[in-house]
């Protein structure tokens, strides 16, 4: 079976080696704090030292870190990824990061004989621990069809969408869409509470609406009662609305709704919000309806 590689063990990326240790593969993990990968080693993924090593020890790598500043970190220098490529690797980062920056990589590692894919993946936590995740990949479509097997024992929905950076680039319009949706939910909300009915009653009444879209239902009860660890924090879901807005201009769309939701997110973190996750929008538009928090 197929020896992974896998630099990146956050929330998402943790959960997402475990599915792969499930599976039956050998991994080989690495991730900037030794200590947040215990309990991956504990069910048994091995430990590389740095992310080259961790691309000696593997057919396939796979990054997920927060964005392109962190990917640079990994992929560059003498013990990064691009150090360790070889012909017959193939690199798959799932990051959500600049499609320019995705592509440039990309054709790195083809220089040294190498593929790359970048496959982003649309979901939750939940969505993941459910086994519901879905990833979208761009990139070779040979290469895409190698890996098939071991994508689909991270999800059961797997999209090609095109070529290197194309998915990256479906990832962060489908994104955009996250903050926009909560942004209204958190106005519609705050309208009927301050109408006179109960917070619990319209958020209700909202989830069992038409409106109510997968990503509202899972996420919307934080309004209620935040989770103990942040699932997408406010920083994580404004660096996804400027990447979009950096595409809208590169592409003249007009992102009026994102540009506001973008605002109520600067909003929180001026209040000191910033490592909530992003359903803290109600409470920055909450704050300055005048309305009680409970």
């Amino acid at each position: 079976m197929t020896n992974i590689g896998f630099i990146g063990l956050g929330e998402m990326g943790g959960r997402i080696t475990q599915r792969l240790l499930v599976a039956g593969y050998t991994v080989t993990g690495y991730n900037r704090t030794k200590a947040k990968a215990q309990w991956l080693m504990d069910e048994g993924m091995l430990w590389a030292d740095s992310p080259l090593r961790v691309v000696q020890a593997a057919d396939v790598i796979f990054t997920m870190v927060s964005n392109t500043a962190a990917l640079q970190d990994v992929t560059g220098g003498p013990n990064g990824i691009l150090a360790g490529m070889a012909p017959g690797k193939i690199y798959v980062d799932m990051s959500t990061v600049s499609p320019s920056f995705s592509r440039n990589l990309a054709a790195q590692v083809a220089d040294q004989g190498a593929k790359m894919l970048d496959v982003p993946v649309s979901g939750s936590v939940i969505t993941l621990e459910q086994g519901n995740l879905s990833l979208m990949i761009g990139g070779d479509r040979e290469t895409f069809e190698q890996i098939k097997e071991i994508l689909l024992a991270i999800g059961p929905k797997v999209n090609y969408v095109g070529e290197n950076g194309k998915a990256v680039l479906m990832k962060i319009a489908i994104n955009l869409s996250l903050a926009v949706q909560f942004q209204a939910l958190s106005e519609g909300l705050l309208l009927a509470e301050k109408g006179g009915i109960p917070r619990e009653t319209a958020l209700e009444v909202f989830l069992n609406s038409v409106l109510a879209s997968p990503s509202l239902k899972y996420r919307a009860p934080f309004i209620i009662n935040k989770p103990a660890n942040p699932w997408f924090n406010v920083n994580m879901m404004q660096k996804d609305l400027v990447l979009a807005q950096e595409l809208g201009r590169e592409l003249n769309v007009p992102l009026t709704s994102v540009a506001v939701a973008n605002e109520t997110l600067t909003m929180a973190r001026a209040m000191g919000l910033a490592e909530e996750d992003y359903a803290i929008m109600f409470e920055a538009l909450a704050r300055i309806s005048g309305v009680e928090q409970v």
